[in-house]
C-alpha cells in the first residue's frame, strides 16, 4: 500500500489551505495601510502645498486611517475584514495615485508622495480584499501552522 494521499484528500487539503487566512499578516498589513493614511495627512504640512492640495490629502488621508483602522480592529478581534471597506480605501489610494494630476499640490515632492502612497494603499488593500474575500474564517491556528 501507498502512503501517498489520493486525489481527494490533497484536492481536500489543498481547498482548506485555500480559504484560510494568517489574520496576523492581514492585520498588520491593515496597520500599515493606515500608517499610509497618517502619513498623507502629515505631507501637506511638512512640504510645500496648495489650499486644495492640503484639503485633498487631510481628508482622503483620514478616510483611509479610519477604514485601514476599521479593519486592523476587526482582525484584532479574530474575525475577518471588511472587504467593503477594503474595497473603498482602494478607490481612496487609485484616488490618491491619480490626485496630482488633476489638483495643483504645490511641490513636486508633495505630488510625489501622493502618488506613491496611493498606489501603495490601493495595492495593500485590494489584497487585503481579495484575500479577505475568499476566507471563510479566521481560523489562527490553521493558518499559523
Amino acid at each position: 500500500m501507498s502512503n501517498t494521499p489520493t486525489d481527494t484528500e490533497s484536492s481536500g487539503r489543498r481547498e482548506s489551505a485555500r480559504n484560510t487566512i494568517n489574520t496576523d499578516v492581514m492585520q498588520w498589513l491593515s496597520a500599515l495601510v493606515a500608517l499610509i493614511g497618517l502619513y498623507v495627512v502629515a505631507s501637506p504640512f511638512i512640504f510645500e502645498a496648495t489650499d486644495t492640495a492640503i484639503w485633498n490629502d487631510t481628508l482622503i488621508g483620514t478616510a483611509v486611517f479610519l477604514l485601514a483602522g476599521y479593519n486592523f480592529y476587526r482582525l484584532s478581534r479574530d474575525r475577518l475584514a471588511s472587504v467593503g471597506a477594503a474595497s473603498l480605501t482602494v478607490l481612496l489610494g487609485l484616488w490618491l495615485l491619480i490626485a496630482p494630476s488633476f489638483i495643483e499640490m504645490g511641490s513636486d515632492q508633495l505630488a510625489t508622495g501622493t502618488a506613491i502612497s496611493g498606489a501603495l494603499v490601493a495595492l495593500l488593500s485590494a489584497y487585503n480584499a481579495y484575500a479577505n474575500n475568499k476566507a471563510d474564517a479566521p481560523d489562527r491556528t490553521r493558518a499559523r501552522a
